[in-house]
């Protein structure tokens, strides 16, 4: 366990430090329960210390050559690669990711590794027409300074990355605030990257505490410009009143209650495969896929092979490479899932498939027959149980998916494609795709929600818009003529 005692500390300004704070953050191995690290958390006076010693490197950094900006992000997914082994590995003991969710993590990060180093050299600025003669309009596209990152527990190496890399790769500062059950894959490792990468000290600070600590210290500061954050719709709407009342721009990728559908002409088995797959990828922790929408003329085939599939998932030892449940972050969302279940079928839903909870392994489960009006219907679930529903023709099912006070992802099924994106057309979300998974992230294209879901996008051009800002300059070559 020396990987974890190693890197989970505060890192201020290019230091490993112990916190100041007067008590711990223990970091569990959910699957087994054994004593990963303890953490003295960070107080106010290291945020404060944190922001100061990114605004003091972020200036230098800023005016550093884009190529050797460049040279620090290759070097970073140089060293992705070498360690992916190692790094499965840790995402293994803290998360309780299995096998194949742990190696779809790394390879998502050095995809946006690699998109970073293309972001490095990305056009700082450009001209344009003026109405007068004799000016010439340039528009600068500049970093916004010192971001700060409020990392989730779920996808935390991938998602904090997403922020990281290209706020660094377009010039700015970053510091990161880890979840409390994800403090040396989603805080220490990274920082760790970037070290061994030769990022210059200050730029970017892992702040490992929690807000009973530190309040709103981390949002309010007055350095950082942007506030990126992934986690529930209930925090993020608190960081974003919060942040607004700061003049902060925030990013926020929130909650979800996502929808498959599958049409009546779809391909069934593959439709089965995908369904199991967006719903259960790491224990169902994903935002991406509650809710499976059957057509009511194939629902009796789709049931019958998607519950036989979800019941020979094998749960149980992450490190197992045959596992496809693991553990639950936490004894508190193993019962909260449990309780869950037990509600729904006390109001009157079947359960096709009931799994058991055994410690923080919680078997996968699927209910039909919600009744109309269940709160579960429109909440997010962050566990493996799938919500199968029926509907008659594409009205319905596009009534019942827009249903709900969240737009972040979905998928549709059918063995017309264009039917399938005329479909998607009529969902509001952020992201709807086509006879593929719900939980898709491509480096390139622009991530995020709509309605409660979350506000701005990463990825490609987005994050150009979330981590930069616009400076119009205008020179005037020879005399203008004024009225007066």
């Amino acid at each position: 366990m020396s990987f974890f005692h190693e890197l989970a500390h505060q890192y201020i300004d290019g230091e490993w430090r112990t916190g100041s704070g007067s008590w711990d953050i223990i970091d569990f191995n959910p699957y087994n329960g054994e004593k990963l690290a303890a953490v003295t958390v960070a107080t106010a006076l290291e945020v404060d210390q944190a922001y100061r010693a990114a605004e003091r490197a972020q200036q230098e950094w800023a005016a550093t050559n884009p190529y050797e900006r460049r040279a620090v992000l290759e070097r970073a997914l140089r060293i992705t690669g070498e360690r992916a082994d190692e790094i499965a590995e840790a995402i293994i003991d803290e998360l309780g990711g299995t096998r194949l969710r742990a190696a779809y993590e790394v390879r998502g990060v050095t995809e946006v590794l690699r998109e970073a180093v293309r972001q490095s050299l990305r056009p700082t600025g450009r001209l344009l027409p003026a109405v007068s003669d004799g000016r010439e309009n340039r528009l600068y596209r500049l970093p916004v300074g010192v971001i700060g990152v409020i990392n989730a527990f779920n996808f935390p190496f991938l998602v904090g990355m997403k922020s990281v890399a290209p706020a660094l790769a377009l010039g700015n500062a970053v510091v990161v605030k880890p979840h409390q059950s994800a403090p040396v894959v989603g805080g220490g490792l990274i920082a760790r990257i970037f070290e061994d990468a030769g990022l210059p000290a200050g730029l970017l600070n892992v702040l490992i505490t929690d807000s009973a600590e530190i309040g709103d210290a981390f949002i309010e500061h007055p350095v950082p410009k942007v506030i990126s954050f992934s986690g529930s719709d209930r925090v993020g709407r608190h960081i974003a009143a919060t942040a607004a009342g700061f003049f902060k721009r925030t990013i926020l990728e929130l909650s979800g209650n996502s929808a498959l559908v599958v049409l009546e002409d779809a391909d069934i088995d593959y439709a089965v495969r995908v369904a199991v797959f967006s719903r259960f990828l790491y224990q169902g922790q994903v935002s991406m896929a509650n809710r499976i929408l059957v057509d009511r003329s194939v629902a009796a085939e789709f049931t019958e092979r998607f519950t036989a599939e979800v019941a020979a998932l094998k749960s149980g030892d992450p490190r197992d490479p045959e596992t496809r449940i693991g553990p639950v972050v936490n004894a508190f969302q193993a019962d909260a899932l449990t309780g869950l279940v037990d509600r729904a079928v006390a109001d009157g839903a079947t359960a096709l498939v009931r799994g058991r909870t055994r410690g923080n392994v919680v078997e996968p489960t699927v209910l039909t027959d919600l009744p109309d009006g269940s709160p579960l219907l429109a909440q997010e679930i962050l566990g493996p149980v799938a919500l199968l529903m029926t509907f008659d023709g594409e009205d319905d099912a596009v009534r019942i998916v827009n249903d709900s006070p969240y737009g972040l992802s979905g998928a549709v099924h059918t063995g017309d494609a264009e039917r399938g994106v005329r479909f998607a057309q009529r969902i509001v979300s952020g992201m709807f795709h086509v006879n593929g998974s719900t939980v898709q992230d491509d480096p390139l294209v622009a991530f995020g929600g709509e309605k409660t879901s979350g506000v701005g996008r990463l990825n490609g051009e987005a994050v150009v818009e979330a981590f930069t800002t616009q400076k119009w300059m205008s020179i005037q070559h020879g005399r203008s003529v004024f009225p007066f």
